[in-house]
């Protein structure tokens, strides 16, 4: 955990929020047109952004700005909890192009969306 711990302290974080006035832990606020405003952060040098939660990634996937996708599957069955992608207006057909299986039995995949 110390390795991911240290890589996420450091790395800049970008919170998209309608109703937050400030961020901290080496966050950018960004408001207003979501499309424009990740576009320009997509333009921008670096290694990739990283999105998590639930509506943002929704959010994304609508405008069609997600270039490439990883889930994370643990081993256990919670049967709660918000779903993922639920309400996504249209199919995104997505292609493998990675996949890693940890210890703990969690497996890791990327796609990217098929053209």
């Amino acid at each position: 955990m110390e390795p991911f711990a240290r890589t996420i302290d450091a790395a800049k974080k970008y919170v998209v929020s309608s109703s937050l006035d400030r961020v901290d832990w080496n966050a950018e606020l960004v408001r207003g047109d979501l499309g424009l405003a990740v576009q320009k952060l997509k333009r921008e040098s670096g290694k990739g952004l990283g999105v998590g939660g639930v509506k943002l990634p929704m959010a994304l996937a609508e405008l069609g700005l997600i270039d490439e996708y990883e889930f994370v599957v643990h081993p256990r069955l919670a049967g709660h909890g918000p779903t993922l992608f639920a309400g996504l207006s249209k199919h995104v057909d997505l292609k493998l192009v990675g996949r890693l299986e940890f210890g703990s039995g969690a497996v890791a995949m990327r796609y990217e969306p098929r053209k």
